[in-house]
């Protein structure tokens, strides 16, 4: 049953490119739309015959390939002579990655990995194609609250956390003030409001707990 099952999304899948292939052909021949559709039918057998099987590794890798497939494939097209392909395919690398770490992927040390990983190529990739804003801080910022939670929450110490996290963001606005525009001091808002959390939970939570 699972077989007829997977033979039939298969199946249909192909019957139903190629009928987006003619369509397309037929009425616009000069823009190829075709492989938007293709794309998300291709996912149906594949994620069929994986899931049944049970083989997420292996569904991780191939699902994986035909993402960036499809992302090189759309970037040739449209814009060949910019490669936004590069900033788009980091993360769908991680997705075979953290499947087959399996439970490494919940400890402290490959958050801390990922984390940095991730700050070096997008810091990297941002001096080298497109070196006059440092973006790079955006994903920055995002991915090293991954490490920092985890490691405040194994140790059930939410208050301290509530101070480093304040840390970062108020760090993260004036850096991005800075850069953004320096002519006008707007990161001090921001950070008087980030100021109440952790002030917020030492009076309501530890102090009330110390009386």
């Amino acid at each position: 049953m699972d077989r007829q099952q997977v033979g039939f999304a298969a199946v249909g899948s192909l019957m139903s490119i190629l009928f987006f292939m003619i369509v397309n052909y037929l009425t616009s021949p000069s823009e190829i739309w075709f492989i938007y559709p293709a794309f998300v039918l291709l996912f149906w057998p594949l994620s069929l015959a994986s899931v049944r099987k049970g083989y997420y590794k292996l569904y991780s890798i191939l699902g994986g390939l035909l993402v960036i497939v499809f992302l090189l494939t759309i970037n040739y097209m449209q814009f060949p002579e910019y490669p936004w392909f590069f900033y788009a395919v980091f993360p769908v690398l991680w997705w075979p990655i953290v499947t087959y770490s399996g439970s490494k992927a919940k400890t402290l040390t490959f958050a801390v990995i990922a984390s940095v990983s991730t700050i070096a190529y997008y810091s990297i990739l941002n001096a080298a194609m497109s070196s006059g804003y440092p973006w790079a801080i955006y994903p920055a910022f995002v991915v090293l609250w991954w490490p920092l939670a985890l490691y405040y929450a194994r140790k059930k110490e939410y208050y301290r956390f509530s101070i480093s996290a304040s840390v970062l963001a108020a760090v993260f606005f004036i850096i991005v003030n800075a850069v953004s525009s320096p002519d006008t001091i707007w990161a001090i808002y921001p950070v008087f409001a980030i100021l109440w959390w952790p002030l917020s939970m030492y009076y309501f939570g530890v102090k009330r707990i110390k009386d």
